[in-house]
């Protein structure tokens, strides 16, 4: 009997775990260059395919109704809060990493191919943008 109730509390831990090792969620972003947390973003799965948006912004430098004067596309203009920043990234079929989306920095409206990656258990995700060969990453964590 103890051991069929170890097996199932095993069990149920180990499936919250796996549950956790989505990028789904709100994260708390955090500087690569100087480590302030600058936002929070709701990252959400439709058909296959994760977006993300600045669901509230924590930068102390930021303004009420900052926009994304840089942005090229239709999000020029926009106020931050509230915009899509990560967009079209879908599971690779061979491991816990979504892939083939964007994500835009809205301070200088560049756009940059993306990766996710959960780690640490999926508390933490690894977001790493692309230009060409370079790239920037960041360590995000999962807001409970």
């Amino acid at each position: 009997m103890l051991r069929n109730l170890t097996i199932l509390a095993l069990g149920a831990v180990c499936a919250s775990a796996m549950a956790q090792m989505t990028p789904v969620g709100l994260w708390k972003t955090i500087d690569d260059k100087d480590g302030t947390v600058k936002s929070e973003i709701r990252i959400v799965e439709k058909n296959g395919v994760i977006s993300g948006k600045v669901e509230r912004i924590l930068d102390p430098t930021a303004k009420p109704g900052d926009t994304c004067t840089e942005c090229e596309d239709e999000r020029k203009d926009q106020p931050i809060l509230g915009m899509e920043i990560l967009r079209g990234l879908k599971k690779a079929s061979d491991k816990d990493v979504w892939e083939g989306g964007n994500i835009l920095d809205p301070k200088n409206g560049k756009i940059y191919r993306a990766t996710v990656t959960p780690i640490d258990g999926g508390q933490k995700l690894q977001m790493r943008g692309y230009i060409a060969f370079f790239y920037r990453t960041q360590t995000w964590i999962r807001v409970n």
